[in-house]
């Protein structure tokens, strides 16, 4: 499986021959393939160019006289093989901008419904485009409104869009992006386990917590957050029980309990209490919620944090033992 889009850099001059005869005939051989000039003109110093495949793969090209940079969502041309991978805030920031202004068209051109939303398109551009991921990713958000049930896409996108728009997972981005996965398959249960992390962030966020995402501890675990208040940093992990129509559990009370425990009894148990579970039940719908809210079950770890959140951002929820966040924005029920 492909991971999420990266350049390649070569560290060697080029020249339209080569372009042509070490790139193109190779691309072309294996796959059929055009070369064309670039949508966008390339910054200063570099030559640009686009090949577009049969296959609706894409790829840019620039290069100069001492250096080269690749970037696609498709086989890598022999010649680029041995070349190191940088993501996309690793390259200089005129040639990243100019790359992801073009695939930002690209990814407008074949989905147009993302163009409402500039920073969920950004934020997951490396997995959107991706070489394997471009079409599950994408449809995660546009048929099933990102694991809301019940829901438009639309109002999930807005959602996102709200929180991305924050910026404050900008530094974070292939960590997180990469969380929504690469593979052709759509994966429902595992896509929006990863989006639960973002529904926490918006938690922590929207109650003025500075946030570290993949922490790590003395353990040799990573942690999803470290969270900085003014008088205190707290550690932060994150599950998801799946709806009870896509798992085993029969209860929607068995689902939580059956999913914290699974988390509890892996990470969690190194840590004596030091780190506050957050339990995302977001993919439940009305009736299942309703359960889970007016049960209150353990979870068997302490400090917790059971919510649901909805697409308009209207959070419930529930507490067990003694939390250290001061979380205003969900509607306890006691």
């Amino acid at each position: 499986m492909a991971k999420p889009l990266r350049f390649r850099h070569s560290r060697r001059g080029w020249s339209p021959a080569q372009v042509r005869d070490q790139l193109y005939r190779d691309l072309d051989a294996n796959l059929g393939a055009d070369q064309g000039d670039p949508w966008y003109r390339p910054p200063s110093g570099y030559e640009g160019v686009r090949f577009e495949m049969d296959n609706g793969d894409i790829a840019l090209f620039a290069y100069s006289d001492s250096e080269a940079f690749w970037l696609g969502n498709t086989e890598t041309p022999s010649a680029l093989w041995r070349t190191d991978k940088f993501a996309f805030d690793e390259v200089p920031y005129q040639l990243s901008r100019w790359a992801q202004r073009e695939l930002l068209a690209q990814l407008y051109d074949e989905s147009p419904w993302l163009e409402p939303y500039p920073h969920v398109s950004w934020f997951f551009l490396p997995v959107f485009l991706s070489k394997d991921g471009r079409e599950s990713s994408r449809e995660f958000f546009s048929t099933h409104a990102a694991g809301f049930p019940d829901a438009e896409p639309e109002s999930a996108l807005e959602l996102y869009e709200s929180i991305l728009g924050t910026g404050a997972l900008d530094q974070y981005r292939y960590t997180m992006a990469g969380k929504l996965g690469t593979s052709p398959v759509l994966d429902r249960t595992r896509m929006a386990s990863a989006m639960a992390e973002f529904n926490t962030a918006k938690l922590l966020l929207d109650n003025g917590y500075d946030i570290e995402p993949e922490a790590p501890v003395s353990t040799g675990h990573s942690i999803d957050y470290r969270a900085e208040g003014e008088q205190s940093v707290t550690l932060v992990e994150v599950t998801r029980p799946a709806p009870i129509h896509r798992r085993q559990a029969s209860h929607p009370v068995a689902a939580v309990r059956d999913t914290a425990e699974t988390k509890v009894n892996g990470q969690l148990d190194d840590h004596a209490g030091g780190v506050t579970l957050f339990v995302d039940c977001s993919g439940f719908r009305d009736d299942d919620w309703a359960t889970v809210r007016d049960e209150r079950p353990d979870v068997r770890h302490r400090p917790a944090v059971v919510y649901r959140m909805r697409p308009d951002g209207y959070v419930e929820g529930y507490t067990k033992g003694a939390v250290p966040l001061d979380i205003q924005t969900i509607t306890l029920r006691n």
